[in-house]
Protein backbone atom coordinates (compact mmCIF):
# COMPACT_ATOMS: atom_id res chain seq x y z
CA UNK A 1 0.00 0.00 0.00
CA UNK A 2 1.38 3.54 -0.80
CA UNK A 3 0.89 6.30 1.77
CA UNK A 4 0.43 9.66 -0.39
CA UNK A 5 -0.21 13.05 1.14
CA UNK A 6 -2.27 15.41 -0.42
CA UNK A 7 -3.03 19.37 -0.13
CA UNK A 8 -6.72 19.87 1.93
CA UNK A 9 -8.73 21.96 -0.61
CA UNK A 10 -9.25 22.11 -4.19
CA UNK A 11 -6.00 20.15 -5.50
CA UNK A 12 -6.89 17.47 -3.49
CA UNK A 13 -10.03 17.39 -5.10
CA UNK A 14 -8.55 17.29 -8.51
CA UNK A 15 -5.89 14.66 -7.53
CA UNK A 16 -8.39 12.44 -6.16
CA UNK A 17 -10.53 12.79 -9.32
CA UNK A 18 -7.30 11.57 -11.19
CA UNK A 19 -6.83 8.70 -9.16
CA UNK A 20 -10.51 7.40 -9.43
CA UNK A 21 -9.91 8.20 -13.16
CA UNK A 22 -6.71 5.86 -13.05
CA UNK A 23 -8.44 3.33 -10.35
CA UNK A 24 -6.16 3.90 -7.57
CA UNK A 25 -9.63 4.58 -5.35
CA UNK A 26 -12.80 3.05 -5.34
CA UNK A 27 -14.75 5.87 -4.00
CA UNK A 28 -14.44 9.27 -2.18
CA UNK A 29 -13.19 10.35 1.07
CA UNK A 30 -16.33 11.51 2.98
CA UNK A 31 -16.31 15.06 2.51
CA UNK A 32 -18.04 15.64 5.94
CA UNK A 33 -15.32 13.35 7.66
CA UNK A 34 -13.06 15.12 10.28
CA UNK A 35 -10.47 12.18 9.85
CA UNK A 36 -7.26 13.25 8.42
CA UNK A 37 -5.85 9.95 7.18
CA UNK A 38 -8.50 7.93 4.64
CA UNK A 39 -7.17 4.56 3.76
CA UNK A 40 -9.06 3.36 0.65
CA UNK A 41 -11.06 -0.21 0.51
CA UNK A 42 -9.14 -1.64 -2.54
CA UNK A 43 -6.32 -1.27 -0.39
CA UNK A 44 -4.14 -0.16 -2.62
CA UNK A 45 -3.35 3.45 -1.03
CA UNK A 46 -4.09 5.51 1.97
CA UNK A 47 -4.16 9.46 2.08
CA UNK A 48 -2.95 11.90 4.07
CA UNK A 49 -4.79 15.00 3.96
CA UNK A 50 -2.36 18.23 5.31
CA UNK A 51 -1.49 21.32 4.58
CA UNK A 52 0.35 22.62 1.17
CA UNK A 53 3.07 23.87 2.59
CA UNK A 54 3.43 20.08 4.97
CA UNK A 55 3.10 17.74 1.84
CA UNK A 56 6.78 17.84 1.01
CA UNK A 57 7.50 17.93 4.59
CA UNK A 58 5.78 14.40 5.03
CA UNK A 59 6.81 13.06 2.29
CA UNK A 60 10.74 14.14 2.61
CA UNK A 61 10.82 12.70 5.97
CA UNK A 62 9.14 9.33 5.02
CA UNK A 63 5.72 9.80 6.90
CA UNK A 64 4.37 9.29 3.47
CA UNK A 65 5.41 7.82 0.11
CA UNK A 66 4.68 10.01 -2.38
CA UNK A 67 2.68 13.50 -1.98
CA UNK A 68 1.19 16.38 -4.90
CA UNK A 69 2.35 19.30 -4.25
CA UNK A 70 2.60 22.56 -6.31
CA UNK A 71 5.45 23.52 -8.15
CA UNK A 72 5.51 26.74 -6.08
CA UNK A 73 5.87 25.08 -2.27
CA UNK A 74 8.79 22.87 -4.41
CA UNK A 75 11.02 25.82 -5.19
CA UNK A 76 10.28 28.03 -1.97
CA UNK A 77 11.44 24.73 0.14
CA UNK A 78 14.29 22.86 -2.10
CA UNK A 79 13.30 19.94 -0.71
CA UNK A 80 15.04 16.20 -1.89
CA UNK A 81 12.46 14.83 -3.69
CA UNK A 82 11.87 13.02 -7.03
CA UNK A 83 9.65 14.58 -9.43
CA UNK A 84 8.89 12.57 -12.11
CA UNK A 85 5.62 13.98 -13.30
CA UNK A 86 3.83 17.55 -13.93
CA UNK A 87 0.41 16.73 -13.51
CA UNK A 88 -1.45 19.35 -15.19
CA UNK A 89 -3.48 20.36 -12.58
CA UNK A 90 -4.09 23.17 -9.51
CA UNK A 91 -2.67 25.63 -12.02
CA UNK A 92 -2.29 29.30 -10.82
CA UNK A 93 0.97 31.88 -11.10
CA UNK A 94 3.00 33.36 -8.34
CA UNK A 95 2.56 37.09 -8.75
CA UNK A 96 3.49 40.22 -7.72
CA UNK A 97 0.16 42.53 -6.76
CA UNK A 98 -0.23 45.46 -5.56
CA UNK A 99 -2.88 49.00 -5.03
CA UNK A 100 -3.99 50.08 -8.52
CA UNK A 101 -1.35 52.33 -9.71
CA UNK A 102 1.77 51.18 -8.21
CA UNK A 103 4.38 49.71 -9.62
CA UNK A 104 8.04 47.85 -9.33
CA UNK A 105 9.87 51.37 -10.39
CA UNK A 106 7.63 53.67 -7.69
CA UNK A 107 10.83 54.79 -5.89
CA UNK A 108 10.84 53.59 -3.15
CA UNK A 109 14.63 52.90 -1.58
CA UNK A 110 13.04 49.61 -0.07
CA UNK A 111 10.16 47.85 -1.16
CA UNK A 112 8.31 45.97 1.54
CA UNK A 113 6.69 42.80 0.40
CA UNK A 114 4.28 40.67 2.00
CA UNK A 115 4.06 36.86 1.19
CA UNK A 116 4.12 33.31 2.27
CA UNK A 117 7.10 32.67 -0.49
CA UNK A 118 9.99 34.67 1.12
CA UNK A 119 12.74 32.68 -0.61
CA UNK A 120 11.19 33.08 -4.04
CA UNK A 121 10.12 36.67 -3.37
CA UNK A 122 14.07 38.19 -2.50
CA UNK A 123 15.35 36.64 -5.49
CA UNK A 124 12.34 37.66 -7.71
CA UNK A 125 13.81 41.47 -6.34
CA UNK A 126 17.68 40.97 -6.21
CA UNK A 127 17.29 40.04 -9.94
CA UNK A 128 15.43 43.08 -10.53
CA UNK A 129 18.15 44.90 -8.57
CA UNK A 130 15.68 46.13 -6.00
CA UNK A 131 16.19 46.11 -2.24
CA UNK A 132 13.15 44.70 -0.52
CA UNK A 133 12.35 43.74 2.79
CA UNK A 134 10.49 40.65 3.00
CA UNK A 135 7.57 40.38 5.66
CA UNK A 136 6.27 36.60 5.74
CA UNK A 137 2.71 36.36 6.31
CA UNK A 138 0.71 32.87 6.59
CA UNK A 139 -3.15 33.91 5.45
CA UNK A 140 -4.76 37.10 4.36
CA UNK A 141 -1.59 38.49 2.64
CA UNK A 142 -4.08 41.03 0.55
CA UNK A 143 -4.90 42.59 3.73
CA UNK A 144 -0.70 43.35 3.75
CA UNK A 145 -0.83 46.56 1.69
CA UNK A 146 -4.24 47.48 2.55
CA UNK A 147 -3.01 48.33 6.14
CA UNK A 148 0.11 49.98 5.28
CA UNK A 149 1.93 46.79 6.43
CA UNK A 150 3.81 46.42 3.19
CA UNK A 151 4.18 48.30 -0.51
CA UNK A 152 2.76 44.95 -2.05
CA UNK A 153 2.69 41.12 -1.94
CA UNK A 154 3.53 38.27 -3.62
CA UNK A 155 1.08 35.44 -3.36
CA UNK A 156 -0.54 32.76 -5.77
CA UNK A 157 -3.15 34.18 -8.23
CA UNK A 158 -6.19 31.65 -9.76
CA UNK A 159 -8.79 34.37 -10.98
CA UNK A 160 -7.60 37.33 -9.73
CA UNK A 161 -11.17 37.65 -8.07
CA UNK A 162 -9.61 38.35 -4.59
CA UNK A 163 -6.98 41.01 -6.19
CA UNK A 164 -9.99 42.79 -7.46
CA UNK A 165 -12.10 42.48 -4.16
CA UNK A 166 -9.72 44.21 -2.31
CA UNK A 167 -8.40 47.23 -5.10
CA UNK A 168 -5.29 45.79 -5.80
CA UNK A 169 -3.99 44.47 -9.49
CA UNK A 170 -1.49 42.14 -10.60
CA UNK A 171 1.91 43.88 -11.47
CA UNK A 172 4.02 40.99 -12.85
CA UNK A 173 4.31 37.33 -12.97
CA UNK A 174 6.55 35.71 -11.27
CA UNK A 175 6.16 31.83 -12.88
CA UNK A 176 3.53 29.72 -13.47
CA UNK A 177 2.78 26.94 -10.83
CA UNK A 178 0.63 23.09 -11.54
CA UNK A 179 1.12 20.12 -8.70
CA UNK A 180 3.60 17.67 -9.29
CA UNK A 181 3.91 14.10 -8.44
CA UNK A 182 6.77 13.81 -5.85
CA UNK A 183 8.36 10.47 -4.62
CA UNK A 184 11.10 10.30 -1.37
CA UNK A 185 14.21 8.20 -2.45
CA UNK A 186 13.09 5.50 0.20
CA UNK A 187 9.73 4.51 -1.49
CA UNK A 188 11.66 3.94 -4.90
CA UNK A 189 13.37 1.02 -3.18
CA UNK A 190 11.08 -0.43 -0.38
CA UNK A 191 8.07 -0.32 -3.03
CA UNK A 192 9.51 -0.79 -5.55
CA UNK A 193 6.75 -2.45 -7.40
CA UNK A 194 3.68 -0.35 -5.97
CA UNK A 195 5.39 3.20 -7.33
CA UNK A 196 6.01 1.08 -10.55
CA UNK A 197 2.08 0.27 -10.81
CA UNK A 198 1.72 4.20 -9.79
CA UNK A 199 3.73 5.68 -12.23
CA UNK A 200 3.01 3.13 -14.85
CA UNK A 201 -1.02 4.07 -14.44
CA UNK A 202 0.31 7.99 -15.48
CA UNK A 203 1.71 6.83 -18.38
CA UNK A 204 5.28 7.48 -16.64
CA UNK A 205 7.80 4.22 -15.57
CA UNK A 206 10.22 4.30 -12.85
CA UNK A 207 13.19 3.71 -15.43
CA UNK A 208 12.05 7.23 -16.45
CA UNK A 209 13.07 8.92 -13.20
Amino acid sequence: MLTLALPKGRLAEESIELMLERGWLSGRPDPDSKELIYKDPKGKVRILLVRSQDVATYVEQNSADAGIVGWDVLLEGGYDLLLPLDLSIGKCRLSVAGPKGWSLSSGERKVRVATKYPNIAKDFFLKKGINCEVIKLYGSIELAPLVGLSDCIVDLVSTGGTLRANNLEEIEIIMESTARLVFNRSALYTKRVEVGEFLESFALTEKQL
